[in-house]
């Protein structure tokens, strides 16, 4: 069976910590439906646009954002649309959007559900319709394939032969399966199937694609979908060199896969992650302190990033006093936050109980 061999570095367990930290605000967080719709679909345009711009779909975000907001079917619709552009590249928005939507309709969570070749086929097919023939879509390989430098020739990577494919696949799947798979963090069975699919490259073309849709589906599945706002692959085409260059770090240390260290692309697969959800838990929390604010005062009140952050623990908390704020702003100085508290009592956010070292600031009610 295959057994992926990892190290939990330092920097794997605090983006950990920073995924599981981000998770808990957003998923808590009051957003009206309207606001969780719009992250939901900026992060499905992300992940289409960037998911195919990766492989030299040279669409543009405003096009690919015009497919999916028209749901435009065809490269037809496309055209009457006014998107004029290479057949192939319509087509593969289109699809990313398809295989996006599938993977949405799997219900999370629930025991007994197992990853199979038939689940892969159909990730697989959607994702390459009307790109490749027919004959070739959810089907595995039947040759050798290489990848090479587009502009120096040079062999990159060659992954297994055609004949080994099947049985590596079903090897990866007993473990992701089985029980000594399901121990792991499902942030790591996440990158784990990213690597391992891209690695044994099961199909001829779709393989990019394929892989970080499956490893979208482990973390949709397994309590990571937060609220499906995340789409790794802006991360990974805006570091592409580092994206590319991990896994052909970690493919390139020997020709058998179970005996290849994950370690340098797990760290590049928890920091894309953990800087992804920091940037949604950001938007989020800053959305739902205005929104708690507005039905407290009735307006906009304009916060900067510390003065959110004691509004934040003021929601959590009720009150707050000078060492608290400390603590919740540790490298600013103490005037810089008596500042910050005379303006949020001067907009009518909090008032002041006390008038000593001790004193107390609550939420104006």
């Amino acid at each position: 069976m295959y057994i992926p061999k990892y190290t939990i570095t330092t920097q794997i367990l605090k983006d950990v910590g920073i995924i599981e930290a981000a998770r808990e605000v957003i998923e808590n967080a009051p957003l009206v439906p309207a606001y969780e719709a719009k992250f939901r679909d900026e992060a499905k345009l992300k992940a289409a646009h960037f998911g195919t711009a990766l492989e030299g779909n040279d669409l543009t975000e405003g096009e690919a954002k015009l497919i999916l907001e028209r749901e435009v079917g065809s490269v037809a619709e496309a055209e009457a649309a006014g998107i004029v552009a290479r057949e192939r590249d319509v087509q593969e928005v289109i699809n990313y959007r398809n295989v996006l939507d599938f993977i949405g309709q799997i219900p999370a969570g629930g025991e007994g559900f197992e990853y199979t070749k038939e689940l892969l086929h159909e990730i697989h097919k959607l994702v390459v319709e009307r790109v490749v023939p027919k004959e070739e879509a959810g089907v595995f390989r039947l040759k050798q394939v290489v990848l090479k430098n587009s502009v120096t020739g040079e062999v990159g990577f060659r992954p297994p032969p055609a004949l080994e494919v099947p049985f590596l696949v079903d090897d990866f799947l007993a473990w992701l399966n089985g029980s000594a798979g399901r121990r792991e963090h499902p942030v790591l069975r996440a990158g784990i199937t990213h690597y391992a699919l891209a690695a044994i490259h099961p199909y001829i073309e779709g393989n990019g694609r394929t892989s970080r849709v499956m490893a979208t589906l482990v973390l949709f599945r397994e309590g990571y979908d937060i609220k499906k706002f995340i789409a790794l692959e802006e991360y990974f085409d805006k570091h592409a060199g580092e994206y590319f260059g991990a896994l052909m770090e970690v493919s390139n240390q020997t020709f058998r896969l179970e005996e290849r260290d994950l370690t340098p692309w797990l760290e590049v697969f928890t920091r894309a992650l953990a800087l992804e959800l920091s940037r949604i838990k950001d938007l989020v929390r800053e959305l739902s302190v205005d929104i708690k604010m507005k039905q407290r005062m009735g307006r906009q009140i304009t916060l900067s990033e510390r003065q959110l952050r004691m509004v934040e623990y003021l929601n959590s908390n009720g009150e707050i006093s000078m060492a608290e704020a400390r603590g919740v702003l540790p490298m600013v100085s103490e005037d810089t936050i008596l500042r910050d508290l005379r303006y949020l009592m001067q907009k009518g956010v909090i008032i002041k109980k006390g008038s000593t070292k001790a004193a107390k600031y609550i939420l104006k009610k």
